[in-house]
């Protein structure tokens, strides 16, 4: 009998808080290994919240989170990054280090979770090989269109090879031929490698064009 694998992201009871103000009651939420999964909710619907919770950055103090098998309510800041080597993480505005090369970008976060120092140089070769940037290995960030700094962030995301990508809204500052490029690079992301994500977007277009399992931040609440 084939064993079944734990969720990546299992949350029962969940209540987030934002300045002592309640933004999301009793969530409840799983999340399979492989799984790709679009996180959607207008402005204010608390979907950072979510998101940073997810990835330690918001305390969890009722309810239960756990990730990649982590209980998040008794994650320590000290075991925080040996946490972020099993999630990587996708953001808007990238942000990325601009006085640092896209090569030091990349050694800046394998320093950070203490990646095997002999390994680094050909670890970074090739992510950045796999997002198809290994040409612009000593470019600076702002040297970078937006969809190359993308790719570059994805770069970064893949490098401990997590089991699961957070991503929030990483199309946002793109226009939508390179929405689509990005796009093809998670699903294949997803495909190629097995890696879960979950990606907050409000682009109904990419919707339409990616489809996978949605679910929404309405009211304080998570629904299907």
């Amino acid at each position: 009998m084939e064993e079944q694998q734990l969720p990546v992201v299992d949350l029962v009871g969940l209540d987030l808080y934002y300045d002592k103000v309640p933004v999301l009651t009793n969530v409840n939420f799983k999340m399979h290994p492989s799984e790709f999964v679009y996180l959607v909710g207008f402005t204010g619907s608390g979907k950072s919240t979510f998101l940073k919770c997810l990835y330690g950055a918001q305390p969890v103090k009722r309810g239960k989170a756990f990730v990649t098998g982590v209980d998040l309510s008794r994650l320590k800041p000290s075991k925080l990054h040996l946490y972020r080597r099993q999630i990587g993480m996708v953001f808007q505005d990238f942000k990325l280090l601009p006085d640092l090369t896209a090569a030091d970008n990349l050694n800046f976060v394998l320093r950070a979770t203490r990646f095997p120092k002999n390994k680094r140089e050909s670890r970074i070769k090739e992510v950045l090989e796999w997002v198809g940037l290994e040409h612009k290995i000593k470019a600076y960030p702002p040297m970078l269109s937006g969809g190359e700094q993308q790719r570059l962030s994805i770069a970064r995301a893949i490098l401990n090879n997590p089991a699961v990508i957070i991503a929030d809204e990483p199309t946002g500052n793109l226009d939508p031929f390179m929405t689509d490029e990005i796009m093809y690079l998670f699903n294949r992301l997803n495909k190629e490698m097995g890696t879960a994500i979950l990606l907050a977007t409000h682009d109904y277009r990419v919707l339409d064009k990616f489809p996978s399992r949605i679910v929404k931040l309405e009211a304080g609440e998570l629904k299907e």
